[in-house]
């Protein structure tokens, strides 16, 4: 068997090779005016009855002009007996999976007819409604974007930066991480604010300064991890709008007794127009 195959493909480079050689035509020619309707084989006399599957970017580079060589590297020998020289149709019998994800296939003849200078110059399906499988897969639909909360998304400051610090932490940015998808959906029909608030420690000028830094540094990583510049806006509000008050004397305790103040507020806001 192994040996007759290996014939029957020398025979057919060869064919390719010297195509025309004088043997008389099977097939009408794909520009013969006679040629009103396109004739399959009967599918039990293939070489290959079951069929094969066929790739389908190479059937999607399947066009007019290409010769018997270039289509023989795309689609492999045909499947039908159908003479060597000056043959002017080849047919085939391709399967193809369900899109369903059912498993299960379906069979079609594919024929090419081929022009007096052994080019292809015509494509035929059966049943027709098989020329469907060289549409290109639909891209998966989008989902629409989604509004940020109507309550601000809230972060502590002490888990995105050092104490008294506006530098992202390994794990601020890993945080930060985790709300990307949602602020990207959102900035597509929202701007987004980030406020920065610090505790009460230190003075007013320099905890606003502080605020408004660690909110940019927000700004600057989710910008760097594609959400649009120009659909941020920060603010820097310092000890404002305190969580907590604490009157601890300890320093250590009064640091931590403040820490909800400390934080980073991302809320959606109306476009700007």
């Amino acid at each position: 068997m192994k040996r007759r195959a290996g014939v029957c493909a020398v025979a057919l480079m060869a064919a390719l090779l010297v195509d025309g050689c004088g043997m008389v035509q099977r097939h009408a020619a794909a520009d013969d005016a006679a040629s009103t309707e396109v004739g399959f084989p009967d599918p039990s006399r293939a070489s290959l009855p079951e069929g094969s599957y066929v790739n389908l970017e190479n059937l999607r580079k399947v066009g007019p002009g290409m010769s018997k060589a270039q289509l023989y590297a795309l689609l492999g020998a045909p499947h039908f007996n159908e003479g060597v020289f000056g043959v002017r149709e080849w047919n085939y019998i391709f399967d193809f999976r369900k899109a369903d994800g059912s498993g299960e296939h379906f069979s079609c003849q594919y024929q090419v007819d081929f022009d007096k200078h052994h080019l292809a110059a015509g494509f035929h399906w059966k049943p027709a409604s098989c020329e469907s499988v060289l549409e290109p897969p639909r891209p998966a639909p989008t989902p629409a974007p989604v509004a940020m909360p109507s309550q601000p998304i809230r972060l502590s400051s002490d888990a995105l930066f050092a104490f008294d610090r506006s530098t992202l932490t390994p794990q601020g940015r890993g945080k930060l991480s985790d709300l990307l998808a949602q602020v990207q959906s959102a900035s597509q029909i929202e701007d987004i604010m980030i406020v920065g608030y610090t505790d009460r420690i230190g003075s007013d000028r320099y905890n606003l300064a502080l605020s408004q830094r660690r909110a940019e540094a927000v700004r600057d990583y989710l910008a760097a991890q594609g959400v649009p510049a120009n659909a941020m806006r920060t603010e820097g509000r310092g000890k404002s709008d305190p969580l907590a008050r604490c009157s601890n004397r300890n320093r250590a305790a009064l640091i931590a007794c403040l820490a909800p103040n400390r934080r980073v507020e991302l809320s959606g806001v109306v476009r700007r127009s």
